[in-house]
């Protein structure tokens, strides 16, 4: 993969995810009850995804070049980053419950790619370009604008913060995916691991919430749709777009997704978008393209760990 299709990658993975509100929408079931069975078989699917992808590597290992090595990737780092993954969702959804679906979804996706660039920088001394912190902010801007429709009404100090610590979280599994990308190991294996944990995470939550309406055709085609695409297919373009974009970029790529989903209410649901939602999709529309577009000054990479700016020595 070059490095001018890795934007595009997490471009693709953001449509994705931009389609499962309406999926959701239309199924019959809660939503605690339905992130969790997406996470469920997402992370069976990305598990599974795993293990051939590591069948395959170690078929290679004896014709791997000269000089080519793998660092290791702490156990307890993989974990930790599952343990995020399934946390965020508990989070994004309680944060929903207690201030609002558009302030909350507002401030856990718009606060991502800001902790995500702080991160980076904090912990691998990559120092997000002025340009991606202009277009970001423009971005985060444009978001919050399309979901509130310029009110901000109904806010809640306690959703605030989950929100908040749903957007750490997030940040945090998409850096641990970085660095291990970074480190050599395999995106489909990192997906894999990641994902595979939060779904046996959410297992019990999948049995507790009430998982009768999967007996349901719709129901399930609704369930395997939002694993298998907006959470397997979409996770396996993400890792594979983080090989040649830095984290931070991709999270501010990823931020495609509420305009994937704000279009897909008005043809879909017939839902209605005021003059100044229209405003801000267009604004979001602008910076993602900014974002996108690459970096001239920047030195091209060499390698996928100098290409996620996630090398020991940076």
């Amino acid at each position: 993969m070059t490095s001018r299709s890795g934007p595009l990658t997490v471009v693709a993975a953001a449509v994705l995810w931009g389609t499962a509100g309406t999926v959701g929408a239309l199924a019959p079931a809660g939503s605690i009850s339905l992130a969790a069975a997406r996470l469920v078989i997402g992370g069976a699917v990305l598990a599974a995804v795993a293990a051939r992808a590591a069948s395959a590597a170690a078929g290679r290992a004896t014709s791997r070049a000269p000089g080519k090595t793998t660092r290791r990737v702490p156990g307890a780092l993989l974990a930790a980053g599952g343990l995020a993954v399934a946390a965020y969702q508990l989070c994004f959804f309680a944060a929903v419950a207690r201030t609002g679906v558009a302030i909350g979804t507002v401030v856990a996706i718009g606060s991502g790619p800001v902790f995500t660039g702080l991160l980076s920088w904090l912990l691998d001394r990559n120092r997000p370009s002025r340009r991606w912190a202009v277009a970001t902010a423009a971005a985060i801007a444009g978001c919050a604008v399309l979901v509130t429709g310029g009110g901000a009404g109904g806010a809640d100090a306690g959703g605030i913060a989950l929100a908040l610590l749903g957007g750490l979280l997030y940040a945090f599994y998409a850096v641990t995916a970085a660095r291990a990308i970074g480190a050599g190991m395999g995106s489909d294996t990192v997906m894999g691991v990641l994902f595979g944990a939060a779904g046996l995470i959410m297992l019990p939550v999948l049995a507790g919430s009430g998982p009768g309406w999967l007996a349901e055709p719709r129901g399930l085609l609704a369930a395997l749709y939002l694993g298998v695409a907006t959470t397997a297919l979409a996770y396996v373009l993400y890792g594979r777009g983080l090989r040649t974009t830095p984290v931070a970029t991709a999270a501010t790529l990823a931020l495609a997704e509420p305009a994937v989903a704000a279009i897909l209410g008005l043809v879909v649901l017939h839902e209605h978008l005021s003059a100044i939602s229209w405003g801000g999709l267009a604004l979001l529309a602008a910076s993602l393209v900014v974002v996108a577009l690459p970096d001239r000054s920047a030195p091209h990479p060499a390698s996928p760990e100098h290409a996620t700016g996630l090398s020991s020595s940076a």
